[in-house]
């Protein structure tokens, strides 16, 4: 990730990291009394996806650049261990029903045309914006002020997506399957890990072809407990903490990891606040989302985590010495936020998910969907590199770090 800065502050907690501290601490406590222990929990959780999102520099936007522009696939595979990892813990418990004794399900969505344009609309605007669904919430709260921009189109295009979405949804469709319901879930693991194994393999060859060896993870200046209090993290050490994050989301919530449905709810309720009736969309019309619409922020799993995230993620940049936030933003960069910010919304809705509600945790509960979802985004994003240029002066780089 790129962060424009106008000063070197040094690393601890300082007055942003101290407010983040706070916030959670309270946030949490404040959140249990009021909408209950579980809430409280997945605060504290979306805390701890901000700092491992933002010490790993997480960004599922830039390891797929790096590919498309470099052939390095290092980002690339341990994403593919990623999901490896999930699909082992999250099969046996998704198929069992149960998870420590409380009821769980995985996001299972219909596979059709409305992820297709959905994804792909998503994986361009992944590229323009500057950051996907998570790593749009962990740049911005670690003090990316232009990822503010990519976060407020965001939510502009979520809204914009509820009202086409049923439009969307009435296209043809596969229905909702999982591939341990057919299988059973250790052939669905297996099957899982067969696709996740070729598509490494695939990018050691591909890179191979090109560079001759494969890229190493670079040094790090800070080791020990240094490192995971102030990072940079592995990326692998990235990877384990958001598999340990999203199966800890399924044991409480009951369902895994999400993110831009709130975005969706946010920006409606703004909409009702101006004067809009979102409950005229179909949408909104659906028992679910019409509850949400009706209760408050906090109740919703999904708010709540985001929330964690931003405040985790500004914590983390903190403790980093990385909390700069500026405000010299090219006026063509802003154009690319707000147009990827709308792509990125608006995608994430008809797509049934972002790259987490649709490839991380579709993927973890076996949903074809998410298969899909991967393949059309990658040629969004595809698309979406082709058009860079035309908005940022930016120097290649063949790291999948940042």
């Amino acid at each position: 990730m790129a962060y424009a800065q106008t000063l070197t502050p040094r690393p601890g907690l300082g007055l942003p990291g101290t407010g983040a501290l706070v916030v959670l601490a309270l946030g949490t406590i404040a959140l249990a009394l009021t909408q209950g222990a579980a809430q409280g929990a997945l605060f504290l959780v979306g805390g701890a996806l901000g700092m491992s999102l933002y010490h790993a520099a997480f960004g599922f936007t830039s390891a797929w650049r790096v590919f498309i522009l470099d052939r390095r696939g290092r980002g690339l595979r341990v994403q593919m261990l990623l999901l490896a990892m999930a699909v082992v813990l999250f099969f046996p418990a998704l198929a069992s029903g149960t998870l420590f004794g409380n009821e769980v399900r995985g996001l299972v969505s219909p596979a059709g045309l409305g992820v297709i344009a959905g994804a792909f609309i998503f994986g361009i605007g992944m590229q323009l914006g500057g950051g996907c669904a998570s790593g749009t919430l962990f740049t911005a709260g670690g003090g990316n002020a232009r990822m503010l921009i990519t976060l407020v189109f965001f939510i502009v295009g979520s809204v914009l997506g509820t009202v086409h979405f049923d439009w969307w949804a009435s296209l043809p469709a596969l229905e909702p399957v999982a591939l341990w319901q057919p299988l059973g879930p250790w052939g669905g693991i297996a099957l899982s890990l067969a696709i996740f194994g070729a598509i490494a393999l695939i990018t050691m060859r591909v890179e191979r072809n090109r560079h001759g060896t494969l890229e190493q993870p670079p040094e790090s200046e800070r080791h020990g407990m240094a490192r995971w209090l102030r990072g940079p993290w592995p990326l692998v050490g990235g990877a384990v903490a958001l598999v340990v994050l999203n199966f800890l989301t399924l044991a409480i919530s009951g369902r895994p990891w999400g993110i831009t449905s709130a975005f969706a709810l946010w920006g409606a309720k703004i909409a009702q606040a101006i004067g809009f009736d979102p409950t005229a969309w179909g949408y909104w019309q659906r028992p679910a989302n019409a509850e949400a619409l009706q209760s408050s922020v906090f109740s919703d799993v999904t708010s709540v985590m985001d929330f964690g995230i931003i405040a985790g993620a500004m914590l983390a940049a903190s403790l980093a010495g990385r909390f700069a936030p500026s405000l010299r933003i090219p006026m063509r960069s802003v154009i690319a936020a707000v147009v990827g910010g709308l792509m990125l919304g608006y995608g994430a809705r008809i797509a049934y998910g972002c790259n987490i509600g649709a490839y991380f945790s579709g993927i973890a509960s076996g949903s074809l969907h998410g298969y899909l979802w991967a393949v059309a985004a990658f040629a969004g994003n595809m698309l979406g590199v082709a058009l860079r240029p035309w908005f940022f002066m930016e120097r290649r780089t063949s790291r999948a770090d940042g």
